[in-house]
């Protein structure tokens, strides 16, 4: 890693964002480990030798990221310190032609290092131009990045040099390079970034076109190419890129100079890669099989829908017969009403024409930088199999989680839709129907969204059994009504007798002085590995969670032979244990089964019934939670006082005895009332479910 003189300097902040880890850990490490490598103090900061710092880390072997990734992260650090000198975007520019350089001569940027440091920067990068203009001889590539600076940028080849070292490989290298994008500030690259969940989707749909009756290499193109992520995200999901040729366009030639470096570093073959320069893509290396592309963002109130449709229109026209395109683009113009007639009588030509095959209605945050615009995809096939004509699939994930499984379960609709078309007895998509063609022209301008839940939903387990769901919680509802009946009828109705105090006022006591007279106990939580705290165990685990009422009493559990074996001086709580917490802010509640363990920072207070004045723990937790002053501010450090500083009446025990009798019958009288208020919330959610999706309606009387 030591290749160059001048180690960068690093942050507390940084170093703690290179080892993934919170800021206060780095300062615990200062503090705990006397060799954690000196400051340096710079502009009043507290500064560090980055190469001590990722030495120090992988020998100490601390820190979420392994020696690679710090590895990296140092050099694009150091990278992004020079954006300030040369400005964001040449640093891109220079040190991804660096790295193309390297790749295209097979040798390390500068072989020797600068461990001797360069007699002349300016002979050793006229060494570089040289090795450019031999590689480059033509300036497709790299050569114009290498002139436009001097040898002051010299220190960025030997930066391109590490990353390569890091990521093992130069398209590695220029992959994390460009993941640095937003570190840059180079808004170009940045603001038409996709959400890393999406690319695989379209690479599954490429693959299953090489996979399927394709012979020969696959051509697929992108007339909006930009910085060539969706280009570059499927050459890397094919295993054989010699089995791809690439053909793009873009308007901006910086960027159309990336993606070529980009690509041909990805795998692609220099004579399989034609990235054109300019807004019309000429198919000079062969007719496309594929096109993948994402129409260029416009701002809302300056956005075309027609012009959008037009767009779509020109890429149907670069089809042939057999090939497909994936298109994504504004929600408001591929799956939105349109209410002007001109967009309106495009898109349904478009859907008359035979050539739209699939629409999706994506998710909102498709795109990061701008996570208010919702995107669609579209997929367009010239002369479709016999099967899909007339038909489209239309399928709506915009209420999903577009996690791996919705995304699997997505392509694998659109594929199977794809080959093997409408079929009575087919596969069934999940996310979608298919319409007749004919049924959306109907309905001129309105909406492309699925005209019901898919047919798997509609025949899901759970929406078969929502009848039978909905009859058994009517069953437990009259159970408990009658339950509460009984009690009203055996104990009658809720009388506390509470009356207005007219003797004196009972003393006040603190806990901490209860503590001290014996009366109660106060006992440590324990500090558990949340890796041992499962749904399943013998054991409650109890902590902040439960006690706020996030978390139901007995949802989180431990299991005896873990707490054995690894906690060996843990107790559990007795019943009637009181289980509190201070963070974020006060709260106690009765563990009355006991047998529990209690999470720190939850701690237990016990109360001796053997004691002068006992209380019962349903009184003391009630007092507890009344009491005043146990608060804190959202931005406070600590509660406002000590547990031990709490002050509670010290009552009569024959007054506890009354107030503990009245407190039991409320809790009763408010567990009978919540098992009927969860039969009837039941009840609510299942038969709203079916009503809105079409599968239940109310019998007539």
């Amino acid at each position: 890693m030591r290749s160059t003189p001048d180690s960068p300097m690093v942050t507390l902040s940084e170093i703690a964002s290179m080892a993934q880890v919170k800021r206060p850990v780095v300062s615990t490490w200062r503090r705990r480990h006397v060799d954690f490598p000196a400051p340096v103090r710079l502009d009043s900061d507290l500064r560090f030798h980055g190469h001590e710092v990722v030495d120090w880390l992988v020998t100490r072997g601390l820190g979420n990221a392994d020696a690679t990734q710090l590895r990296a992260e140092l050099a694009l650090h150091s990278i992004a310190t020079h954006s300030a000198r040369f400005g964001a975007r040449t640093v891109i520019e220079v040190v991804s032609s660096l790295l193309c350089l390297r790749h295209l001569d097979e040798m390390p940027l500068l072989p020797n290092g600068l461990r001797g440091g360069p007699t002349d920067p300016e002979e050793t990068w006229r060494t570089l131009r040289q090795r450019g203009e031999r590689m480059d001889p033509d300036d497709e590539l790299l050569l114009r990045e290498l002139r436009s600076t001097e040898g002051s940028a010299l220190a960025l080849a030997g930066l391109a040099d590490d990353l390569v070292e890091a990521a093992y490989t130069d398209a590695g290298a220029f992959e994390w390079l460009l993941t640095s994008r937003a570190r840059l500030s180079v808004p170009e690259l940045a603001a038409d970034a996709l959400t890393p969940e999406l690319r695989p989707l379209l690479a599954q749909l490429v693959d299953s076109q090489l996979a399927g009756e394709h012979r020969g290499p696959l051509t697929v193109a992108d007339p909006h190419a930009r910085g060539g992520d969706l280009l570059a995200a499927l050459v890397r999901a094919i295993d054989d890129q010699t089995q791809i040729r690439v053909l793009a366009a873009e308007p901006e030639e910086w960027l159309a100079r990336l993606t070529r470096r980009r690509l041909l570093i990805g795998g692609v073959d220099e004579l399989n890669l034609d990235v054109q320069i300019g807004t019309e893509l000429e198919e000079r290396l062969a007719a496309p099989d594929v096109i993948v592309t994402r129409l260029p963002y416009q701002a809302g109130e300056r956005r075309s829908k027609l012009t959008v449709l037009e767009e779509i229109e020109k890429i149907g026209d670069l089809l042939g017969p057999g090939c497909t395109a994936i298109v994504i683009g504004p929600a408001d113009a591929l799956v939105d009403a349109l209410p002007g007639t001109d967009e309106a009588r495009l898109r349904s030509d478009l859907l008359r024409s035979g050539i739209l095959e699939t629409v999706v209605n994506l998710p909102g945050g498709m795109s990061p930088y701008r996570p208010g615009y919702r995107s669609a995809l579209w997929v367009l096939t010239r002369e479709p199999t016999a099967p899909t004509r007339g038909y489209v699939l239309v399928s709506d994930i915009g209420s999903q989680p577009f996690d791996e499984r919705v995304r699997t379960r997505l392509a694998e609709d659109i594929v199977l839709w794809r080959t093997e078309g409408f079929r009575r007895d087919g596969h069934d998509p999940r996310y979608g129907r298919i319409v007749p063609v004919a049924q959306l022209d109907i309905t001129f301008g309105h909406a492309l969204i699925p005209p019901g839940p898919p047919p798997s939903a509609l025949l899901a387990q759970t929406v078969m059994e929502r009848p039978a769901l909905i009859a058994e919680a009517e069953g437990r509802l009259e159970q408990a009504d009658l339950k509460a009946r009984r009690h009203v009828d055996e104990h009658g109705h809720l009388r506390g007798k509470v009356v207005r105090r007219v003797a004196e006022q009972p003393s006040m006591a603190t806990i901490g002085s209860l503590i001290a007279l014996g009366r109660l106990e106060k006992i440590k939580g324990n500090r558990l590995d949340p890796q041992h705290i499962g749904s399943e165990g013998h054991h409650k685990v109890l902590g902040p969670e439960e006690v706020r009422g996030d978390s139901p009493f007995g949802a989180r559990r431990i299991d005896r032979v873990v707490l054995a074996g690894m906690y060996e001086r843990a107790g559990l709580t007795e019943p009637g244990d009181i289980v509190y917490t201070t963070t974020p802010h006060f709260g106690a509640e009765v563990d009355h089964d006991g047998f529990s363990v209690v999470a720190f920072p939850a701690r237990v207070l016990r109360v001796n019934p053997y004691a002068v004045r006992p209380l019962t723990p349903r009184v003391l937790a009630a007092l507890l939670n009344a009491a005043r002053n146990t608060g804190r501010s959202p931005s406070a450090v600590r509660a406002a006082q000590r547990l031990e500083d709490f002050v509670i009446p010290d009552l009569d025990p024959a007054e506890v005895k009354r107030f503990d009798g009245l407190l039991a019958e409320i809790e009763q009288r408010q567990e009978l009332l919540r098992t009927q208020d969860e039969a009837l919330a039941e009840v609510r959610s299942l038969t709203i479910a079916g009503i809105a999706d079409g599968t239940l309606t109310i019998d007539r009387p």
